[in-house]
């Protein structure tokens, strides 16, 4: 068994279509997210999201559409950027463990799942103020990969949990502050360059992930090393505790669909495939 590599390959550019269904997938993101960008400066933000993004009340209303539109939409290009980077990484990790086929359903498939576990959270218990900053207020609209992304890292806990990786916390850091900041300072000037700075920042750290281990950017982008089983709960329990209080603009019930199902699916390939899985266990542990 050879070791997983991540990468373009020795070949040339067409290589990094043929080789990998993940990349496909990326390419459509991005693709969405310009077409997003003209409609947007055409006919306006509400306008657009009312149409592609994910909400509960239209929903049920009707528009179930919106949970495989909403997956592929990001409005923000740091959000884009910080998805797609993820699923660059974790999506082509994941697709030499189980296959081009396996994963471009998979990532359909716990995508939708996961925005339809946000939709019905929010919509029986998101009314409230905690329910809504917890579950998502049923009128509040969401977008991004996130979810699918969440997905293949559950998948990763289970079939490879004691590898380990580099946690990028920065935009994590960022994000709270960007939230947390309008309580103590009512300045709209001055929010609006602490939300750039951090915008900025945020792009530095995603770009962070291409840099060598030891340069400037990856530091300031404050990566912590752990296990990988760890890294979801890192990166999903500080935010539900902190949005208890503050709202973040983060839908923590879709990632913790996507890592449920992510979760659900290794626990099944452990069952069924029992000795590959073993050796796959086995080959990415200390």
């Amino acid at each position: 068994m050879k070791r997983a590599s991540i990468g373009f390959g020795g070949g040339n550019f067409l290589n990094f279509f043929k080789k990998s269904a993940t990349n496909w997938i990326i390419v459509i993101n991005i693709v969405f997210y310009f077409i997003l960008f003209f409609l947007i400066k055409f006919f306006g933000t509400e306008q657009v999201l009312y149409y592609v993004a994910l909400q509960s009340n239209e929903f049920f209303s009707g528009k179930i559409w919106t949970l495989v539109t909403s997956m592929f939409s990001h409005i923000e290009l740091w959000h884009l950027l910080a998805n797609m980077f993820s699923l660059y990484f974790i999506g082509n990790f994941v697709e030499k463990l189980i296959g081009k086929k396996r994963v471009i359903w998979f990532y359909l498939i716990s995508g939708i799942f996961a925005g339809l576990f946000y939709v019905f959270l929010s919509h029986f218990f998101g009314t409230s103020l905690i329910g809504g900053r917890l579950f998502g207020n049923p009128e509040t609209y969401a977008v991004g990969a996130s979810g699918a992304v969440f997905a293949l890292l559950g998948l990763l806990v289970v079939l490879i949990p004691k590898y380990p990786v580099y946690l990028i916390s920065g935009p994590i850091v960022a994000l709270i502050i960007d939230s947390i900041l309008p309580v103590f300072v009512s300045s709209q000037p001055v929010l609006s360059i602490v939300s750039t700075v951090v915008s900025i920042y945020i792009l530095l750290c995603v770009f962070s992930l291409i840099s060598f281990p030891d340069s400037f950017l990856r530091k300031i982008s404050l990566p912590i090393k752990m296990k990988l089983w760890v890294a979801p709960i890192i990166a999903i329990v500080p935010l539900v505790l902190i949005g208890l209080f503050v709202d973040l603009p983060i839908g923590n019930s879709a990632h913790i669909g996507g890592l449920l199902i992510g979760l659900l699916y290794a626990f099944y390939l452990r069952k069924k495939y029992k000795r590959k899985t073993a050796l796959i266990v086995d080959y990415f542990s200390e």
